[in-house]
């Protein structure tokens, strides 16, 4: 069942599985909504979790307008459910919302016990022009500067299929459709372009002060670099020294916990069980 949360600058949509046990609250990407978790939540309600799953401020049955889209106010926005949920929490975050939970880890030590982040951007970008030679990430960019320039609904959707390289989810035509249905509100595409044109420089310098175990999760087809495990081998190495583990899975692209659920929810529980342990 959705609820809501009113934040400062809108209202939060959200849904609550499980009655018991530690929370763990999931943030999802750009151009998406919480049911991209929706292989996700049943493992890790089964594994004695009790989680929470949020649309981005923009996204899914959150509201549409909002006044800014960075990291910060991403996370703002987290920890906000957070302390709501009566907290702490395990914080996941993917891509953009990666970063964000890199920040509410950072600025709210208290309520955050643990961060796991599926391809994030969490840290400042730059691209060498040999990058563009590789195929994947010449085609995603394209795509995705594409979708920024025009608000093109179908240059997401193509970016989407180069970012699930090979195995697509088995309802992979209804989800593209439930995507592109929520696109088209009023609002949607503005803060699916918004969000692209933010940078990640504020998760960044927040690398340094996160106090919790991190785990980050790459794919190692990912359109959006060159090296994704170079990425993610810079993000542990920006953290303070043994608090993050840097997991590949081979074969995915951007999105890992929707490719391949169960590798990712394997590693995840191992990470948890240590993190609690």
């Amino acid at each position: 069942m959705t609820e809501f949360l009113t934040v400062d600058g809108g209202t939060l949509a959200y849904d609550v599985t499980g009655t018991s046990g530690p929370l763990v609250v999931l943030a999802h990407g750009m151009g998406d909504s919480r049911q991209a978790y929706r292989f996700v939540v049943p493992a890790l309600v089964n594994a004695g979790y009790r989680v929470a799953a949020v649309d981005l401020r923009g996204c899914g049955e959150s509201s549409a307008e909002w006044p800014s889209w960075s990291r910060t106010d991403i996370a703002g926005d987290l920890i906000a459910l957070i302390r709501h949920l009566g907290g702490p929490a395990v914080l996941v975050g993917h891509s953009i919302s990666g970063g964000a939970a890199t920040i509410a880890a950072a600025t709210a030590p208290e309520l955050v016990t643990a961060v796991v982040e599926f391809a994030p951007f969490t840290r400042k970008q730059s691209m060498a022009l040999g990058d563009l030679g590789v195929s994947r990430v010449r085609r995603g960019m394209t795509a995705l500067l594409a979708t920024g320039l025009f608000g093109s609904i179908a240059q997401w959707k193509k970016y989407l299929d180069i970012a699930y390289p090979g195995r697509k989810p088995a309802d992979w035509d209804a989800r593209l459709a439930e995507i592109e249905t929520m696109l088209r509100e009023p609002g949607r595409t503005k803060a699916l372009q918004k969000m692209g044109q933010t940078t990640p420089a504020d998760a960044g310098e927040q690398l340094g002060n996160v106090r919790c175990p991190v785990l980050i999760v790459e794919g190692t087809l990912d359109p959006d670099w060159a090296s994704p495990r170079a990425e993610g081998e810079a993000i542990v190495a920006a953290l303070p020294a043994g608090l993050g583990r840097l997991e590949m899975i081979e074969g995915a692209g951007h999105y890992p916990h929707v490719q391949y659920p169960d590798e990712v929810i394997s590693t995840m529980l191992s990470f948890l069980s240590a993190a609690r342990a």
